[in-house]
């Protein structure tokens, strides 16, 4: 079984990214911000090292040589919850969404600010550690769903949801507050805790949520799109039976 840091513990990050130079800028960065940065060339040694130790959130460049970043964020997640921030050298919008598909938290498109990644690492920290003081709100239930903040676990008609960090925030959220409209920008404040950032990000992962929630993920009846708005939670419709 592989260490894991405690939380009161510097945080440990792990880069993986084959460019030398690109690392060496990124593990440097960091640890002048305070953390302890470790650098993987490859998937492979990336997944062999989580595995010896794992990291508290993983720096993943998205095109690596034999085992891709996709696939390498893929393990991790089978692997244990770690927050993943994905790096790419394209600003497609598809290399975007299909990361955030396959569970990364956050992603930066190559040419990057190093000082921005700090700050999007250190964002994505505070949001994975908020557990811990959040878990007195006690157990969330609505539409056929319970969410349990101390133990981060989420149920639907009783069977475990099998969420991300970012998916198990964000229903969360959705629970404590039903039937209220929230925009993309507002859920990327309270949810993700950012000022900025791409709002795509909000969408790919409401889309997810759906998906795991819904009796018809293209009919949903418990997200609900606010046109103009963003969206709303409205528990009622499950809970009479409405599709």
């Amino acid at each position: 079984m592989s260490e894991r840091s405690a939380p009161h513990e510097t945080a440990r990050i792990l880069v993986v990214d084959d460019d030398p130079t690109v690392a060496e800028v990124v593990t440097g960065y960091l640890e002048r911000a305070g953390f302890i940065a470790e650098h993987a060339a490859d998937g492979v040694d990336a997944l062999r090292r989580a595995g010896e130790r794992w990291p508290d959130l993983v720096v993943l460049d998205l095109m690596l040589p034999g085992l891709d970043g996709l696939e390498v964020c893929r393990r991790l997640r089978t692997a244990g919850p770690v927050p993943v921030i994905m790096l790419t050298a394209r600003g497609d919008e598809e290399d975007r969404v299909t990361g955030l598909e396959v569970g990364a938290d956050d992603y930066v498109t190559k040419p990057f600010s190093p000082r921005e990644l700090v700050l999007r690492v250190g964002s994505v920290l505070r949001r994975s550690r908020a557990a811990l003081p959040e878990a007195h709100r006690g157990v969330l239930r609505a539409g056929g769903l319970s969410v349990d903040p101390a133990t981060r676990r989420a149920t639907r008609h009783g069977g475990e949801l099998a969420l991300t960090l970012r998916e198990f925030d964000l229903l969360a959220y959705f629970l404590e507050h039903p039937g209220a409209a929230h925009s993309r920008e507002e859920l990327m404040r309270r949810v993700w805790g950012w000022d900025f950032g791409d709002l795509s990000t909000v969408t790919v992962h409401v889309r997810r949520l759906r998906a795991k929630i819904e009796d018809d993920p293209a009919r949903p009846s418990l997200i609900q799109t606010v046109w103009g708005v963003g969206y709303r939670f409205e528990p009622a419709h499950a809970e009479g039976g409405t599709a």
